[in-house]
């Protein structure tokens, strides 16, 4: 039998659901011209939605594994604000007839981010679409490779020391009801980690300014980029996050925030539930077991009964 589930959440069955096909071409100036994107109907989010459903053997919750940009914090607009702050500092002009320095407006960069991965490729992609810029590191756009890798690693390492001063200045924030939920994770004897994708640098700078020291000291895993070679959707984090645990695969819940984290989860053999953020809202999560707007009111022992009662399609 399917379980009920309060929250606002939805539950998923791996069953399939309706999508919508988007161009990327019409409105976001700078994006993949013939890029098509698959966006999940919003409708899902308005109202549960369980399919025909036959329980799997029982599960218990043994370990809670986080997932941290997006999930303990929504990181994708502090990136942008310090790209921006990058581009302004250098004056960078893309293109370089342009009456003012480059802006990457919420809406482009919510769909941007999720196409082109890692900073210094996303830079180089748009640069290489939209013109090489004029900027006060280079008058004239840079022509040969070593002058275009010059670029970017200045704007590069200027942006990442601008996102430390962000997280760094106390205005930044976790997400509603992680504190929360990892304190009473831990109470309960449950094993607690976080597993990024990002580099290890950057991830424990967000963690002690945001859970606090104590916290991330105390957390029985701690994963990142740099410890695997392949990175989410690639599953390896996962599983090495299991064996350093103790625990085994089907005993952990993750909770993540993107398709590409729960494709990691789902095949490292992991239930996963998603708290969205406002750049991955349309993103298919039918893989999920339940999918949350954030986690303010959801208890550890709603995740307990919903890893107990796992539902398949029949």
């Amino acid at each position: 039998m399917a379980v009920s589930c309060n929250h606002s959440a939805i539950l998923f069955s791996p069953s399939t659901a309706g999508s919508s096909s988007v161009s990327s071409s019409s409105s976001l100036i700078g994006l993949p011209r013939f890029q098509t994107l698959r966006f999940k109907s919003r409708s899902l989010y308005s109202k549960s939605r369980v399919s025909p459903v036959s329980a799997l053997p029982s599960r218990s919750l043994e370990a809670l594994i986080f997932d941290c940009d997006g999930v303990i914090l929504e990181s994708e607009n502090l990136h942008r604000q310090a790209y921006n702050d990058a581009f302004s500092h250098f004056d960078v002009r893309c293109p370089p007839s342009s009456s003012e320095s480059l802006n990457w407006s919420l809406e482009f960069y919510d769909k941007f981010q999720n196409l082109v991965g890692g900073g210094k490729p996303k830079m180089r992609w748009y640069f290489k679409e939209n013109g090489w810029p004029t900027s006060t590191i280079f008058e004239s756009p840079p022509e040969n490779d070593d002058d275009r890798a010059k670029l970017i690693d200045t704007l590069q390492d200027w942006k990442t020391e601008r996102y430390k001063e962000i997280i760094k200045s106390g205005s930044v924030e976790p997400r509603p009801g992680v504190i929360r939920l990892m304190d009473e994770a831990k109470a309960a004897g449950k094993k607690l980690a976080v597993c990024s994708a990002a580099t290890k640098s950057s991830v424990i700078l967000c963690l002690e300014n945001l859970i606090d020291i104590e916290r991330f000291q105390g957390l029985d895993c701690f994963l990142a980029g740099d410890d695997v070679k392949e990175k989410k959707p690639d599953p390896s984090i996962y599983i090495t996050a299991a064996e350093k645990l103790g625990v085994s695969v089907k005993d952990c819940l993750v909770i993540e925030d993107s398709v590409i984290g729960l494709q990691a989860a789902t095949k490292a053999g992991m239930s996963c539930v998603i708290t969205y953020t406002s750049s991955t809202s349309d993103q298919d999560f039918n893989d999920a077991i339940a999918v949350y707007p954030d986690l303010s009111n959801v208890k550890l022992k709603d995740l307990e009964t919903l890893l107990q009662t796992i539902v398949t399609a029949a």
